[in-house]
């Protein structure tokens, strides 16, 4: 009998290890628990399954799963052979994406576009970072894998996370509602919706929305330290800093077992709640780090790592750390790390070393190159206050004026409006 999986494609292996494969993809895709226990099962089941030694790999480079990347790669690629041309494609687009080129991942998906792992690898979302340059180039991957989709509810989710980003908040509104009609516990469709909240200033709603989903349908996510960060955005932008304590203290202390999830979403909250006027006795950032580890810190696997390691280091007023990340970063292979990272590491440095003028306008020079870095516009962002606080910490109040000021013409944000008002120069009253 031959074993397909989720989307028909052929799996050259036993049934058992197919169905234990299909429910690992399925997990990864819903961002459920389980995804790497599921594959490995597979792999036990059936240790030439080249598909499933694929993945792992992929879990491993991307997600932080612990699993030896190195060895599973290399299983991988000497039983691909027994697969199908397509199997033997996906396994060379994933060796060469963890090596450090994408193209062929691209390439691939050109070719078998229903290869969902994959084209959720191309995309940076929750579970990966993304394989292109400019957002532009991944939304062109989505829009490309219309046809193939249909009305299927992860991949409705996925063009959700695709709208929102495009700014089309309304679409991404109705596409994650209309997955999650279909799948309740849809982790993409769920976050492209946390995203439209945010972005459209959307804050009591979104935090509303969230706290309901993140204890019912959502329970079983993987990832529910994301949902977490994203419920405390709100309430950051909101102001309540007494609830961020609290959802930090429970659901956000880096204690908890959250991986590199500690960096990118503690330790962005952590660095994000310490520049907020008001704030006071913000828990100290040096848990994430301890948590992280020295080699996440300053060789990253991804620029996307590598952006939450910078503010970290900042925030530890690391400017050692700083130095040697960006020096790590302007001989790296990968053209992001060398012209995004590299001058952001530096830029971070100056600003820890106490020459906040001079990096403010280094990261003024980044505010176009940093969406190469992946993740999100409200990941990113946190690019956009170092540079407002560097440039009150120079005393240059106007330029923070017109950059906070910016920021409300997107979205309402009372944490911006309280930051506007404190500036010096600006009349009691004034917003």
């Amino acid at each position: 009998m031959v074993c397909r999986d989720l989307y028909d494609y052929e799996l050259t292996t036993s049934p058992e290890a197919a169905t234990a494969y299909t429910r690992g993809v399925r997990d990864l895709l819903a961002l459920r628990t389980g995804a790497a226990e599921a594959v490995a099962t597979s792999i036990a089941v059936d240790p030439t399954f080249a598909m499933g030694h694929a993945a792992l790999a992929l879990f491993g480079h991307e997600l932080c799963a612990a699993v030896d990347v190195r060895a599973r790669l290399r299983d991988a690629e000497l039983h691909a052979a027994r697969g199908t041309a397509r199997e033997r494609s996906h396994v060379h687009a994933v060796a060469a994406h963890v090596r450090g080129d994408s193209s062929a991942l691209v390439r691939h998906l050109e070719a078998h576009p229903r290869d969902a792992l994959l084209l959720s690898t191309a995309v940076p979302t929750i579970a990966f970072a993304g394989v292109t340059e400019v957002p532009e180039e991944a939304w062109a991957i989505v829009e490309r894998a219309i046809p193939a989709y249909g009305d299927d509810w992860w991949f409705t989710g996925l063009l959700a996370f695709v709208r929102q980003e495009q700014g089309r908040f309304d679409e991404a509104m109705e596409l994650s509602c209309r997955s999650l009609a279909e799948e309740p516990g849809a982790g993409h469709s769920a976050h492209a919706r946390a995203h439209a909240h945010y972005e459209t200033g959307d804050h009591e709603a979104g935090l509303a929305w969230m706290d309901g989903w993140v204890t019912g349908e959502g329970a079983s996510i993987d990832s529910l330290s994301h949902f977490s960060w994203h419920a405390a955005l709100h309430e950051l932008t909101l102001g309540d800093l007494d609830a961020v304590r609290r959802r930090y203290e429970s659901q956000l202390r880096p204690e908890r077992g959250l991986g590199c999830r500690a960096l990118v979403d503690s330790g962005s909250l952590l660095f994000r709640w310490a520049l907020t006027p008001g704030a006071e006795d913000v828990p100290d950032i040096a848990a994430v780090a301890s948590v992280a580890g020295r080699g996440v810190l300053e060789t990253p696997s991804t620029p996307f790592l590598a952006l939450h390691a910078a503010v970290t280091l900042l925030a530890l007023g690391d400017t050692g750390g700083l130095g040697r990340l960006a020096t790590w970063a302007a001989a790296h292979a990968h053209p992001t790390q060398r012209e995004v990272v590299a001058p952001l590491a530096r830029a971070l440095g100056a600003m820890a070393s106490g020459r906040c003028s001079r990096a403010a306008d280094e990261l003024a020079a980044l505010a176009g190159p940093t969406r190469r870095l992946g993740g999100s516009d409200a990941q990113r962002e946190i690019v956009e206050e170092a540079r407002i606080a560097a440039l009150i910490r120079a005393g240059r109040w106007d330029e923070a004026r017109v950059v906070l000021d910016a920021r409300l013409d997107r979205r309402r944000s009372p944490r911006d409006e309280s930051w506007r008002r404190k500036l010096p120069g600006v009349p009691a009253g004034v917003s």
